[in-house]
C-alpha cells in the first residue's frame, strides 16, 4: 500500500525488491569480494585468473612467440622438448610453443564470436518471448527447442560444412548451438519475473511493453548472463577445437589447439608425445578455469545457493 502522500514514482520505485536497488555489476562483484576466502570465491578468481592470464598470452603472443607459428623447418621434424623449442617442434619442423601462445588467440577469438552473437540474438528474443507469450512465443519456442534438441557437436559439424572453413564460418556454427540456450534460460526467467508487483506497478503507471522490459526485467534477468557466458565460453573452446580435431573447423598453416592436437596424434604410437601433449594441456586449462569461473559465479550470485551454503 502506498503511503499517504507518496507520488505514483515514489509507489513504483518503493515496490521494486531490494535487489533492483544495487546495480548489475555491483550484485556480481560485491560477493565476489566477500566470499573471496572461501572455496567457492578461491574458485571464482582463480577462474578469473586463468582467463586474464590467456587474454594476455593471447594479446602478447606477436612478442613473445619465439617463431612465427607458420614458419616450417625452424628445427628438426618433431623434435623432443629442448632449450631452443621448449615445447619442441611438430612434424613439419614448427615450433610447437609458438603455435601454442598463438593458438591462443585462435580459441578466444572463436569463443568470443560465438558467445557474443550468441547472446546477442538469445537474449532479445527471449525477453520478448516470454513477456509477450501468446502463438510468437509457442512458434518460437517449437524452432528453439528443436534446434536444442539436436546433438550439438553434430549442428556443429553440419554447419560448418555448409558454412566452409575458417574461424569466423566456425563460430557461426557454434554460435546456432548455444542461442536455443539464452532463449530458454532467458525466457523462463521473463515469465516468472513479469508476475512480480513492480511489473504489475509498472503497467498500472501506464509504462509501455518495450519500458517495463528494458527498464524493468531486463536488470532483473540479466544477472544470470555472467554464468551463462562462462559455461557457454568452455563449451565453445572445446567444441571448436574438437571440429578442428575431426577435420571440421580450421585448416592449415593457422595455429590451432584442436588442429594441432588431431595433427600430433597419430605420432603417439611412436612415442611423439609433446606435439597433442601440450595443445590439450591448453585446452584443459582454460576450459577448466572458464568452467571454474561460471560454476563459481553461479555459487555467488544465486541467492538461494549462499543461503544454503551460510
Amino acid at each position: 500500500m502506498a503511503e499517504e502522500g507518496e507520488s505514483p514514482q515514489e509507489t513504483l520505485i518503493s515496490s521494486l525488491p531490494p535487489k533492483m536497488q544495487h546495480s548489475f555489476f555491483g550484485r556480481i562483484f560485491r560477493p565476489l569480494f566477500e566470499e573471496s576466502k572461501t572455496l567457492t570465491g578461491i574458485m571464482t578468481w582463480l577462474g578469473v585468473t586463468i582467463l586474464i592470464g590467456f587474454i594476455f598470452v593471447a594479446v602478447a603472443a606477436p612478442f613473445i612467440a619465439p617463431y612465427d607459428p607458420e614458419d616450417i623447418f625452424v628445427g628438426e621434424r618433431n623434435e623432443s622438448p629442448s632449450i631452443d623449442h621448449i615445447m619442441g617442434t611438430d612434424r613439419l619442423g614448427r615450433d610447437l610453443l609458438s603455435r601454442v601462445l598463438w593458438g591462443s588467440r585462435t580459441s578466444l577469438l572463436i569463443m568470443l564470436a560465438a558467445v557474443s552473437t550468441a547472446l546477442s540474438a538469445g537474449l532479445p528474443l527471449g525477453l520478448f518471448s516470454g513477456y509477450v507469450g501468446g502463438r510468437i512465443d509457442r512458434a518460437l519456442v517449437v524452432i528453439m527447442d528443436s534446434i536444442y534438441s539436436f546433438p550439438g557437436i553434430l549442428l556443429a559439424i553440419a554447419l560448418s560444412i555448409a558454412l566452409g572453413k575458417g574461424i569466423l564460418n566456425i563460430s557461426l556454427a557454434i554460435t546456432v548451438i548455444y542461442i536455443p540456450l539464452y532463449f530458454r534460460v532467458i525466457r523462463n526467467h521473463v515469465i516468472s519475473v513479469k508476475q512480480e508487483l513492480y511489473v504489475e506497478a509498472a503497467r498500472a503507471l501506464g509504462a509501455s511493453r518495450w519500458t517495463i522490459i528494458r527498464s524493468y526485467i531486463t536488470l532483473n534477468v540479466i544477472i544470470s548472463i555472467p554464468v551463462l557466458l562462462s559455461i557457454n565460453a568452455a563449451d565453445a573452446v572445446l567444441t571448436a577445437a574438437g571440429l578442428s580435431f575431426l577435420g571440421f573447423g580450421l585448416e592449415e598453416p593457422i595455429a590451432d589447439w584442436g588442429l594441432d592436437l588431431g595433427r600430433g596424434q597419430p605420432f603417439l604410437t611412436v612415442g611423439v608425445w609433446w606435439t597433442s601433449f601440450f595443445p590439450g594441456l591448453m585446452i584443459i586449462i582454460l576450459t577448466a578455469g572458464l568452467s571454474m569461473l561460471g560454476e563459481g559465479l553461479n555459487d555467488l550470485i544465486n541467492p538461494l545457493l549462499r543461503k544454503e551454503r551460510s
